[in-house]
């Protein structure tokens, strides 16, 4: 059996190495997506452009603008004299968030009453809109925490306090270059494996390979193995580039980390494989690849938690090994945590390889029917 495999092995590594842009497909590709995702994938929403109506003008108006200004995440872009001109600001696109300090803003607050604040925010991208309104919460507290302080008279003033655990300065690189990493080797060993047994059908090859002695699980043996040691290969230089290039923190062990991802690998493979069995074509293989990794992507949990979506999409996580591994991954990186802590998703893992490749195995048949 094992020369056998060992010489399916060496077919594989051959075709790579006479392949010239094999090298080059499998890094440059990877390197630029993990820069991208690095510098471009964040939920931190900065300087965003503000038009502000003071109807006021007294010192705690202008000391709540101050207050939006120095945290740079808003960025006055119009002096509002009148309702009119937040409207159009608002509805040309020149300001995303409007702010109207109506009269008597000051004089309410110094009799001790609540003194109404109205925030209009444009919409369209829901996202950026949930995350400006969510700064302007956290801005009027900070507001209202320190004009209580200012006004006490030698009394303490309770305050919130946070300490964010793991990643004290929520940092959005710190979540998504893990994340990337299973996501990216995904999308990668998939689409390799996928084409794998066609490619013999349609060069021609499979006949030499049916009438040979080798059996159905050593051919599919053969197939996997190279591809992956490259995802493993992957796995670690997406790590070493995280770690150097964008700093994010390693406090978890590497043989939890290796294990994590060798059972992630096998679960990618049998998935690629078994799509491989169901095509005809590369074409077909091409297709099949696009319309399951595309949603195994989104069900992820990679930038959209699970919790969040509909009860009949979160069974369909269950079967989704890239959901397993980012939890893995990211607990890994960011926590330390180890095999005492994650084994239901390693065992999940192991469950979704060992299934795939047994389908995997049946579905191959050493025949062209």
């Amino acid at each position: 059996m094992f020369t056998r495999l060992h010489a399916m092995l060496l077919k594989e590594l051959l075709e790579l190495r006479r392949d010239r842009w094999a090298m080059f497909r499998l890094v440059v590709p990877l390197l630029v997506q993990v820069v991208v995702f690095g510098y471009a994938a964040t939920f931190t929403v900065s300087h965003v452009a503000t038009t502000v109506l003071d109807l006021d003008r007294s010192q705690a108006s202008r000391s709540l603008i101050s207050h939006f200004v120095a945290t740079g995440r808003f960025e006055v872009v119009d002096a509002a004299t009148s309702q009119r001109e937040v409207t159009r600001d608002l509805d040309s696109g020149r300001a995303i968030v409007a702010i109207v300090i109506h009269a008597g803003f000051a004089q309410q607050l110094g009799n001790g009453r609540t003194a109404p604040l109205q925030v209009s925010v444009d919409g369209t991208n829901s996202n950026s809109a949930l995350i400006a309104l969510g700064y302007v919460v956290q801005i009027v507290s900070q507001f209202q925490t320190d004009g209580a302080a200012a006004m006490a008279s030698g009394g303490r003033v309770p305050a919130l306090r946070e300490r964010p655990w793991f990643n004290a300065g929520l940092e959005d690189r710190w979540f998504f270059i893990p994340g990337v990493i299973g996501t990216l080797t995904l999308i990668q060993v998939v689409s390799l494996t996928a084409l794998a047994v066609v490619r013999e059908r349609e060069v021609g090859t499979l006949e030499q390979i049916m009438v040979s002695p080798i059996r159905p699980i050593e051919f599919i043996l053969g197939k996997a193995l190279p591809f992956f040691l490259i995802g493993l290969g992957e796995v670690a230089l997406i790590t070493i580039l995280g770690v150097t290039w964008f700093h994010i923190p390693f406090v978890g062990s590497p043989l939890v980390m290796l294990l994590g991802s060798s059972l992630f690998l096998w679960a990618a493979l049998g998935l690629g494989l078994l799509l491989s069995t169901l095509s005809r074509t590369q074409q077909q293989a091409f297709a099949l690849n696009f319309f399951l990794v595309n949603p195994f992507f989104i069900l992820s949990g990679f930038a959209f938690p699970i919790a969040a979506m509909p009860r009949v999409l979160q069974w369909f996580t269950l079967i989704n090994p890239l959901r397993y591994f980012l939890i893995v991954i990211r607990a890994v990186f960011l926590k330390g945590v180890g095999v005492a802590v994650l084994w239901p998703e390693l065992a999940a893992l192991a469950l979704l390889a060992t299934g795939m490749f047994m389908i995997s195995v049946l579905r191959f048949r050493k025949s062209l029917d």
